[in-house]
């Protein structure tokens, strides 16, 4: 496990803050700290415009291969643009579903046409994506999905729900799995497409959460159309492409996360030195705990990164959505403490929410959002540590 960073890499974080502190100015300098969890409704424009802005830079597809556009730098350097982009405030990223999972998936599954069609829209900020994962019924299991396709001619109908879409109401594509063999159950009979949103056949409802905000959505599908060829993969192997994926969600982004963490934590310490709280004994210690968690979430990170980026999941990757989505509601609460009377209170109409208290509600969904503390579990002792499968 790699901790510390060279000469090269120092140079290089320079070389990032440096670009950051230049371009997050003028008609970006609003989107500091703005468009992360809880928060990424706002400014949806502005942050594409961004996207285009990071893409002229060379910001996009630090990981990818030269091959596919990317710059092919090493998981060090792309540890240090996450936590610099995190230090100076970049904004939540529109493009990350898309060049974090739906561009390493294509690289590593899709065919020559289609990495030709697609990673140049994603390395150059000009197409979005959303995930096609959950369903009604269907949040954690994967292997529960309904929504169907079929074949007809030279074009995939696709027909069903999906669920807790984030940003779908901003996307151009969608990666979706469906069933293509009829009576399938489990994970057989999957496949992985690729679906334009932009058709009458795609309707996108908003879901309104506790905070207020309305950043992902249902999705529903009936005879939605994609071109015969935007199957990833042969029609079956739905399921080991969409575990892959899974895989490159706990990729080097992971780090740029518990910046946005430390952001956070550094507001709750800066307020409970202001406001006294940081003279109470108890929460004193929970605000130690919270800062050597976050530090054992940095060391674990490191550890899960010196493995393959394949896409393949380590032992210690299988624990790492449990182990944050656990600290962060912790946080949550620790913030509302914190803060004391003032967390149940509002300045008046219409009530904005203040950070904080944004934060407190979002953590609500942390453990339930991209595999629930319970399906967590399975997966650690099924997958992990080899034990039995939970009766079904």
């Amino acid at each position: 496990m790699k901790i510390g960073f060279g000469i090269e890499d120092e140079a290089f974080r320079q070389e990032v803050a440096h670009w950051l502190e230049q371009h997050l100015q003028g008609e970006f300098e609003q989107l500091r700290f703005r468009g992360g969890p809880g928060d990424e409704h706002m400014f949806p424009e502005e942050r594409k415009a961004w996207e285009r802005e990071m893409a002229k830079g060379g910001w996009i597809g630090l990981g990818w291969s030269r091959e596919c556009g990317g710059r092919g730098l090493s998981i060090s350097q792309q540890v240090i643009f996450h936590e610099e982009y995190a230090r100076a405030g970049g904004p939540g990223r529109m493009g990350h579903i898309g060049e974090g999972l739906a561009g390493p998936t294509i690289a590593a599954f899709g065919t020559e046409e289609q990495k030709r069609r697609f990673l140049p829209g994603i390395l150059e900020g000009r197409e979005f994506w959303c995930q096609g994962y959950s369903e009604p019924g269907a949040g954690s299991d994967l292997a529960g999905v309904k929504t169907r396709a079929r074949l007809e001619g030279d074009r995939w109908l696709i027909n069903g729900q999906k669920v807790w879409t984030s940003l779908a109401h901003e996307s151009d594509w969608c990666f979706v799995i469906a069933r293509t063999e009829p009576g399938s159950v489990g994970h057989k009979g999957l496949s992985f497409f690729l679906v334009p949103m932009h058709q009458a056949n795609i309707r996108v409802q908003p879901i309104q959460q506790i905070t207020g905000t309305s950043e992902f959505n249902e999705v529903f599908f009936d005879d939605a159309e994609t071109a015969e060829d935007n199957i990833v993969g042969a029609p079956g192997e739905g399921w080991k492409i969409a575990m892959a994926l899974l895989g490159f969600e706990r990729g080097v982004s992971t780090l740029g996360q518990q910046m946005l963490f430390q952001n956070e934590l550094d507001e709750i310490v800066r307020i409970a030195k202001a406001n006294g709280a940081a003279a109470d004994p108890m929460l004193r210690q929970r605000l130690a705990r919270a800062w050597a968690g976050l530090r054992t979430l940095r060391y674990n990170s490191l550890r899960m990164l010196s493995g393959p980026q394949d896409g393949s999941l380590r032992p210690e990757a299988m624990s790492y959505k449990l182990a944050w989505s656990t600290w962060h509601v912790e946080l949550g609460k620790l913030a509302m403490d914190v803060l004391g009377p003032q967390a149940e209170i509002l300045d008046g109409a219409p009530y904005e929410l203040s950070r904080l208290q944004s934060l407190f509600l979002f953590t609500r969904s942390d453990t339930i959002y991209g595999g629930s503390n319970e399906i967590q579990r399975n997966i650690i002792a099924e997958r992990a540590l080899g034990m039995p499968r939970e009766p079904r």
